[in-house]
């Protein structure tokens, strides 16, 4: 007695629709909004799921690091898939992360601030925040992406 083994149909990949510039644009619109109603200025920076860059933003009165902060923090959140806050104590000594900054040629930056963006359970970008303090930078990030939401 023979049998044939027949492989179960093949499903289709769903496909989710990338970030745009427009809701990259809206992002870095609420971020800001979000910084000036606590009176800091900030630059602001979101990328695509490939880590290009898709907007950005820095207020005319942010210091200048804080270009290149949020771009880290950006592209630490979608490397890792992760809100840079979460990853902070990976990164101290104890950590388990300690050696992952500069084991890698990348611009990695483990401060808060930076949030990956995702629709429906795919990561399709981040967004950093630099300018303000660590958790001001994150609550900034997570208001835009609350905003977007919407």
């Amino acid at each position: 007695m023979s049998t044939t083994a027949t492989a179960a149909p093949a499903t289709a990949p769903t496909t989710v629709t990338p970030l745009t510039t427009t809701e990259a644009e809206a992002l870095i619109t609420a971020a800001r909004r979000a910084a000036e109603a606590a009176g800091v200025t900030v630059s602001v920076t979101v990328l695509d799921a490939g880590g290009h860059l898709l907007a950005f933003r820095r207020d005319d009165r942010a210091v200048l690091i804080s270009g290149e902060t949020s771009t880290r923090k950006a592209y630490t959140a979608l490397q890792l898939d992760a809100p840079t806050a979460d990853l902070v104590d990976l990164v101290k000594p104890e950590g388990p992360f300690h050696s992952l900054p500069t084991a890698l040629d990348r611009p990695l930056l483990f401060i808060a601030g930076g949030v990956p963006v995702h629709r429906d359970g795919r990561l399709i970008g981040a967004i950093g925040v630099g300018g303000g303090a660590p958790e001001q930078d994150h609550g900034f990030a997570t208001a835009a992406l609350q905003e977007l939401s919407r």
